[in-house]
């Protein structure tokens, strides 16, 4: 390609795009420190420091430094003040996005990037796969003071510099936040403010991503530390508009609900909340229509998004609200219970329950996105761990017998919050789940597929439904003993070794995790759950579908089960005839 520049033509209403001479781009190696291969690019205004902390930070990592500009203007054969000249902003702006493309492709190095480069979508979805950014974020005053006096930037050119900064900080600043790392900088020197790059780098955590893909549309489950507080930037690039109604609930909103407000909006992103009471009993009809109500009465629009922060119950609440209003509005999880994390907040199930059992109204939605901060499990009770940790173990008795083998030898650090093991399990159990839902999204199989997600509930919803779902046994605790009882069930019909049910026993108590009817504090009779477990919405030709197991890891789903097995394994376990 020429490497030179001639003067557009005078009638042209859209310049021609700049000759760039792209061989000419510096893509030098450098074998480096930084992990996965991932270049360093630095974003922020004029002024900020990126070359000046560029070429130092690329020295300490052992990488080539990258000038953006200076890669433009030799592909270009010019200054960038000519190519303003005689193109404009917009040729300008194509020609970096070509450029920073050419070097993002090569080996990792550090980039500084031009200030208006990161504005650019398709150049921030192209560094959010390929490096690392980091936001140099400097006040006003240290920018005017570095940038005064400059006259090769044609963005200074035209007012004061003062007043242009002030102006692109309230446009650009709200883009710059989605980077990945941010780092004041002030008045310190070169040395100070490279220290605190790298300090930010060696300490910073890039959150694991585990995409969902669907034959209609794909997101990807976050799972991280801290993810909260970086909300805005993991959500701003999947939002089809920056305004979003979060529903929480009054447990939850305490703790992370400013949090997540301060994330959103410091990436431009409005928001209003919505609070209801905490526990299985928001689930309802009224609760549904109080939050429609309110939601219609302020006005949404269709590109609106919901967001719900919390556990499974408010999971299931918003997503059914945003399934419904409007005919279907974007929707996100952001759970902050184990259980949710790993069971509820992924596949795109909703609904709330009525009086005739658990989850009877509902519809499949799937969220844009999912976030699990795994900082969040730090302040939960043990209880609501155990809760969380049998949908864990269940992944393994369905179908990986090396995920139950990890929980029987990590089962202990994940109840103990040990951060490792907590974001391992969350990682292990949703990886399983997004791999049944993604063959079977709507459980439509006639036997298996996402119906397998299901060991243990038929018996644990019917003992949640005898309590009313008033909290006195949470859905995890019912999951737990539901899964003793599919395995006992299967050892009665000859179905399952009775070393498989013992192991599975043997791992639920000791945990202290409930394993059976008779650990609870309840009289359940045998009769009511068998009349819950008929109104179960399995329930299809009038027959009940029960997931059994040919032993760990082979788990099937069935019709063909006599009631009368059934009552007698309730009955063996603690209910009463």
């Amino acid at each position: 390609m020429s490497s030179r520049i001639s003067s557009p033509h005078s009638e042209t209403t859209d310049p021609p795009p700049i000759p760039l001479d792209l061989e000419r781009v510096s893509r030098s190696h450098g074998s480096g420190i930084i992990p996965f291969g991932r270049s360093i690019v630095l974003v922020g205004l004029m002024g900020a420091g990126k070359t000046t902390i560029g070429r130092p930070l690329a020295a300490r990592l052992g990488l080539p430094f990258v000038d953006a500009d200076v890669e433009i203007e030799r592909a270009a054969g010019c200054s960038i003040a000519d190519v303003f000249r005689l193109y404009g902003e917009a040729a300008f702006r194509d020609g970096e996005r070509r450029v920073i493309r050419r070097l993002l492709e090569g080996p990792p190095m550090v980039l500084a990037t031009g200030g208006g480069a990161f504005m650019d979508s398709t150049t921030r979805a192209l560094v959010r796969e390929r490096a690392i950014s980091i936001w140099l974020r400097c006040p006003l005053p240290v920018l005017v003071r570095r940038v005064s006096g400059r006259t090769h930037r044609p963005l200074l050119n035209t007012t004061s510099p003062r007043e242009v900064l002030e102006n692109l900080m309230a446009i650009r600043h709200p883009v710059y936040a989605e980077a990945d790392i941010i780092v004041d900088c002030g008045d310190n020197n070169v040395e100070q403010t490279t220290t605190r790059v790298m300090e930010s780098l060696v300490l910073s955590r890039r959150p694991l991503r585990l995409p969902v893909t669907l034959a209609h549309t794909s997101y990807d489950v976050v799972i991280g530390t801290n993810l909260i507080s970086r909300a805005g930037a993991l959500l701003a690039p999947v939002l089809p508009q920056k305004k979003v109604v979060i529903i929480t609930d009054e447990n939850v909103a305490p703790r992370y609900l400013e949090q997540l407000e301060a994330a959103l909006a410091e990436t431009g992103i409005t928001s209003r909340s919505l609070r209801v009471p905490a526990g299985e009993q928001t689930k309802c009809l009224e609760m549904y229509q109080k939050l429609t109500d309110n939601i219609l009465e302020h006005g949404i629009e269709r590109r609106t998004s919901i967001v719900a922060l919390g556990g499974g119950v408010v999971g299931d609440l918003a997503g059914f609200v945003a399934a419904t209003t409007l005919r279907g509005l974007p929707f996100v999880q952001i759970p902050t219970t184990l259980l949710s994390q790993v069971d509820s907040s992924v596949g795109g199930k909703t609904g709330i329950n009525t009086r005739w059992g658990k989850n009877l109204l509902g519809a499949f939605h799937q969220p844009l996105c999912v976030l699990a901060d795994v900082s969040t499990l730090a302040t939960l009770p043990r209880r609501e761990l155990v809760a969380g940790y049998a949908e864990i173990v269940k992944s393994g008795l369905i179908g990986d017998e090396a995920l139950f083998a990890w929980c029987e030898e990590h089962g202990a650090a994940v109840l103990d919050q040990d951060p490792e093991a907590l974001a391992m399990a969350v990682q292990q159990a949703c990886a399983f789940k997004a791999r049944v839902v993604a063959a079977d999204e709507r459980e439509q199989q006639k036997s298996n597929g996402r119906a397998l997600l299901n060991l243990g509930h038929t018996f644990g919803h019917a003992l949640e439904a005898e309590l009313g779902y008033d909290g006195r046994l949470l859905h995890g605790e019912a999951v737990s003993i539901g899964l003793n009882l599919a395995f006992a069930l299967s050892v009665r019909l000859g179905l399952c070794p009775r070393a498989d049910m013992e192991r599975v026993n043997r791992h639920l108590e000791a945990l202290g995790m409930p394993a059976h009817i008779r650990d609870l504090s309840y009289t359940f009779h045998t009769q009511a759950l068998m009349d819950h477990m008929q109104r179960d919405k399995k329930m299809q030709d009038g027959r009940l579908s029960f997931v059994l197991a040919h032993g760990i890891g082979q788990a099937f789903t069935t019709r063909d089960v006599p009631a009368t097995a059934v009552r007698e394994v309730l009955e063996a376990d603690g209910s009463v005839a």
